[in-house]
């Protein structure tokens, strides 16, 4: 009796062809792009890109986990979204071509694609369905940011780490998220702006109101829709 075989890790062009914005190329479009894209490992707790850099490429999340996040003057470390693998972001600073306002820091080890600023400004001027891609990413990710904004100032934290969970099913900004999130609990925390013990105490309210589970190694989410309504 033989043993099954595990299937290969998908290759990064694999990857960059499944994406939601890959699949709407032109075949000639495509093949630039898997030309002009390159791949970079970054190891948990490195620098995808930093404050005050010139932007140069568009970035997106091959695997593993990126938070963006600032410093104020003060030291006070704010935390604005997680990415998880399918989301690509910088988008805005490349249209607007001005130096990056945040600091982008692996959670994990992770594969981070970069597609250079040239390729992104001419996949904007020959694919319409790419920019209406663009446009719906803009749009999402106001929503997503005017979201945080509520929950930083209005919700407790039992409520913020529900949102935040229920905000990493956005089918356009984080396609392919499953239901079980291979998240840690600090990971949890850097992401809502709270502690790992904070975050620890909310996933248990969170699995008592039936939501999800927390198990070994990641969170079971039964219940995305009531985590978007759930409030303490």
């Amino acid at each position: 009796m033989t043993g099954s075989t595990l299937s290969p890790a998908p290759s990064f062009r694999e990857r960059l062809r499944d994406t939601i914005w890959a699949r709407q190329l032109t075949p000639e479009q495509m093949a630039r792009v898997e030309v002009e894209t390159v791949e970079q490992f970054v190891p948990k707790g490195g620098f995808v890109c930093r404050k005050g850099e010139m932007v140069d490429s568009w970035i997106g999340v091959v695997e593993g986990l990126v938070k963006i996040t600032n410093l104020s003057p003060e030291g006070k470390s704010v935390t604005f979204t997680g990415l998880a693998a399918g989301a690509w972001f910088g988008e805005g600073t490349l249209l607007k071509q001005e130096v990056r306002k945040y600091d982008a820091v692996a959670l994990r080890d992770s594969r981070i694609a970069r597609m250079p600023s040239k390729t992104f400004m001419w996949l904007l001027d020959t694919s319409l369905p790419f920019t209406r891609f663009l446009l719906m990413q803009l749009n999402e990710r106001l929503g997503q940011f005017i979201g945080m904004v509520e929950s930083d100032r209005l919700l407790d934290v039992d409520t913020r780490v529900a949102r935040c969970l229920a905000s990493l099913f956005n089918e356009h900004l984080y396609p392919g998220t499953h239901t079980l999130l291979q998240i840690s609990q600090e990971e949890i925390g850097y992401i809502c702006g709270a502690s790992r013990q904070r975050a620890n105490q909310a996933l248990q309210v969170l699995e008592k109101a039936g939501l999800l589970k927390v198990d070994y190694g990641g969170i079971q989410i039964l219940d995305v829709a009531g985590l978007r309504r759930f409030h303490a």
